[in-house]
């Protein structure tokens, strides 16, 4: 299928342009930009109804269904959304729009892992303006708080804060290895998207690069072969933070960090936040380090980055390997 780029709801959202799954016809094709349009002008109830002709057309076109799904949400028919989204999550088994994170906000399905390939699409359109729309417009401060927080744990422990090899889980386009660039040594770069991948390349900041998930690259590392392990704004994209933290413990050496932000929320366990990000309460984060076999070091709160102009709630964990 073909993949284009189309214009985001919100004309002020920071996010990528709007994914665009071709169906392979060229009527139902057509008939979804109309609806787009009609969308965007807010005639909700005339771009339903091109984008129902659409799916008959093309009843396997996951970019209609999927926008299907979100008009009817905006015009309050949450069954009706609920169908088309699921209709979008078979139509595309990689689940490139997200159709399973949109259920899952809805509460019509168990939080879950994310799709890959809903992570990958997303931060492969957000690439080329990534560290704009961090730093510029939701005044992102992920790194600088980890770097901050290691250093903190390291006086503390009357430590150096300097390490021979740092591991860099969703490092995107390297603002966390930037921040720690002249405590570390020797980074290793992972994360799910090419496109970040490349950014990140082009920095010289990492010996190695690997594109696949967070768990998976350290799968792929020896045991004992690191000392820092860092994650920022990354843990927002796992449900299940018990893996990640696992793999960490293995491959940390003895009296190695990890260091990671979350989102976080006033209930128990973990959330979808309206976001569609993850947020993980304190003591879910606190259980899942202790059962990971780390010690907790620094457990705190701290925002990480703003949303229409407010700070979004935020840990700050340093977990070390005993």
């Amino acid at each position: 299928m073909d993949c284009r780029g189309k214009p985001g709801t919100d004309e002020s959202s920071p996010m990528p342009a709007r994914l665009f799954l071709s169906s392979g016809d060229l009527i139902a094709d057509r008939r979804y930009d109309f609806a787009r349009d009609l969308q965007l002008r807010g005639d909700l109830a005339a771009a339903a109804d091109l984008l129902q002709q659409a799916v008959e057309l093309a009843p396997n076109f996951a970019s209609a269904w999927f926008t299907l799904g979100e008009i009817r949400l905006q015009l309050g028919e949450r069954e009706a959304a609920v169908e088309a989204f699921r209709k979008a999550r078979d139509a595309d088994p990689r689940d490139r729009h997200g159709a399973a994170v949109r259920l899952m906000r809805l509460g019509a399905e168990p939080v879950s892992a994310m799709p890959a390939g809903y992570v990958q699409s997303l931060f492969d359109q957000y690439a080329p303006r990534f560290e704009d729309a961090l730093l510029n417009e939701l005044r992102y401060r992920g790194p600088s708080l980890l770097f901050k927080a290691v250093l903190e744990v390291r006086s503390t422990a009357q430590k150096p804060a300097f390490f021979k090899q740092g591991i860099d889980l969703g490092c995107g386009t390297g603002l966390g290895a930037a921040a720690f660039a002249r405590n570390v040594d020797r980074f290793i770069g992972i994360d799910l998207s090419s496109g970040m991948i490349e950014k990140a390349r082009v920095t010289g900041l990492y010996a190695e690069l690997a594109v696949t998930d967070m768990a998976t690259g350290l799968e792929a590392q020896p045991d004992a072969s690191a000392d820092l392990v860092i994650a920022a704004d990354a843990m927002v994209y796992v449900a299940d933070l018990l893996p990640v933290l696992a793999q960490a413990h293995r491959v940390l050496a003895h009296g190695g960090l990890i260091a990671f932000t979350t989102e976080t929320h006033s209930g128990d366990g973990v959330i979808l936040g309206e976001g569609l990000r993850y947020a993980h309460a304190a003591a879910h984060v606190r259980a899942a380090v202790i059962d990971a076999g780390l010690d907790v070091a620094l457990l705190e709160e701290a925002s990480t980055r703003d949303e229409n102009h407010v700070p979004v709630r935020g840990l700050v964990a340093v977990a070390t390997k005993p």
